[in-house]
């Protein structure tokens, strides 16, 4: 009996201890302060005046080029040129053999020189017989013959100075000088080749290369969209004039010179939907070449009241619609609905959805839920690289194509573009 007392006041007291323990585990939990609003971090985007810029392939053709051609018929004596040489105007390139030439301009100049004694000879007759068809001393007639056969002498000292002529530049074609100044290619023909004016042959092509062409195409599509925006003033010509191109190559290189626009077509291919922009580079190194694929990126508008809202702060919906989550002035979390256009290096150049002084979640957008409060505070962001923007973003460039606003409509311009291409829907 003693022994079950025992036990029976320690089960007593082990359970008091417990109840004890629970009371005053219950009484911590109550005493549990309510956790705050989440920390959120927030840009406030305000308008911007910001360079729109498209992307456009296109191919480097030369400035001017030049065929040179034989002019007169004759046997190639020397070339005076290195193939894939620059050449100045008026330079040397081949010789042709002019002993034939020089032998026709001295026959000319022999008969020139016939016609003029001739004429000496007839035009002091006829001087004479005017004195004497006065005094009655030779007949009318005669004195008529006299006069023509001056007029005919005339006439074949004429004919004698163009023949000559003649012969004088059919000599000076025997030296075939390069008509322009530029890179000449391969020889078309070699030392003892016969050559002929009338085949035209062809004996060597120069062409310029710097500065050098570049033939961009642009959608009529886009082309038109950008008339429309700038007609509805949601974007504004740079200035006219003065639209510069940076030239991107193949491999990524952006080229250090830039060009300008020179004209937009005013013909449409029925085939492709598109129409070609001709831009102008220095190409000072001659490193670009005929042939060339390129892209051009061209500034052609300016957009005074972009908003824009760094990547981060920006998502997909389910139906993939851009959406954002905005922080209101309650400090309460809205789910906004966004129309993008293009990209600024990593920011979304946002055309709806948002309003001046909107406070965008960039930093901790996975804890903030909509109508959630939360405790915003300035992101930590870095500073943007660029403020030019692509216009084949998603609305504005939906066909893929780009545009040539700035020259087609009011001659536009702006400074080299820099924007990205990437697009969001």
């Amino acid at each position: 009996m003693r022994v079950d007392r025992v036990k029976y006041r320690l089960i007593c007291a082990v359970s008091g201890a417990a109840l004890l323990a629970l009371a005053a585990c219950g009484e911590k939990k109550q005493a549990a302060p309510p956790p705050g609003p989440v920390q959120v971090g927030v840009v406030t985007v305000q308008p911007q005046s910001v360079a729109v810029d498209t992307e456009l392939p296109g191919r480097t053709t030369p400035y001017r080029v030049a065929e040179v051609r034989a002019r007169v018929d004759g046997i190639v004596l020397k070339r005076n040129f290195v193939e894939g040489s620059d050449v100045k105007e008026g330079q040397v390139l081949y010789q042709i053999d002019p002993a034939p030439y020089q032998a026709a301009l001295m026959s000319a100049q022999a008969t020139l020189a016939k016609a003029q004694a001739s004429l000496t000879s007839s035009r002091a007759q006829a001087g004479r017989y005017k004195t004497l068809v006065a005094a009655n001393a030779v007949s009318k007639q005669s004195y008529d013959d006299a006069v023509a056969t001056q007029g005919q002498g005339q006439a074949d000292v004429a004919a004698g100075q163009a023949a000559v002529r003649t012969a004088e530049i059919n000599l000076g074609y025997t030296t075939v000088r390069s008509p322009i100044a530029g890179r000449i290619g391969k020889a078309s023909v070699t030392e003892g080749a016969y050559v002929q004016s009338s085949a035209a042959t062809l004996l060597a092509t120069v062409q310029q290369i710097a500065p050098l062409y570049v033939d961009l195409t642009q959608s009529s599509n886009a082309l038109l969209r950008m008339r429309r925006n700038l007609a509805a003033g949601s974007l504004q010509s740079a200035g006219a004039n003065a639209t510069k191109v940076a030239l991107v190559l193949d491999d990524g290189t952006v080229m250090p010179d830039t060009g300008h626009l020179e004209f937009t077509d005013v013909t449409v291919d029925q085939n492709t939907g598109t129409t070609t922009v001709r831009a102008v580079f220095p190409n000072a190194q001659r490193n670009l070449l005929p042939g060339m694929f390129v892209r051009a990126r061209v500034q052609e508008a300016t957009n005074d009241r972009a908003l824009l809202v760094p990547m981060q702060g920006v998502t997909r919906d389910q139906k993939g619609i851009p959406t954002a989550m905005v922080v209101g002035a309650d400090n309460k979390v809205e789910l906004r609905n966004l129309t993008t256009t293009q990209t600024i290096g990593s920011k979304w150049v946002v055309t709806a959805g948002l309003n001046p002084g909107d406070r965008v979640i960039v930093e901790g957008t996975q804890k903030a839920k909509p109508g959630q409060t939360v405790s915003p505070v300035a992101a930590n962001l870095p500073a943007p690289s660029s403020v030019s923007a692509d216009s084949s973003g998603a609305d504005g460039g939906k066909d893929g194509a780009t545009t040539m606003a700035a020259s087609a409509v009011a001659g536009a311009s702006a400074a080299p573009a820099v924007g990205a291409s990437s697009t969001l829907q």
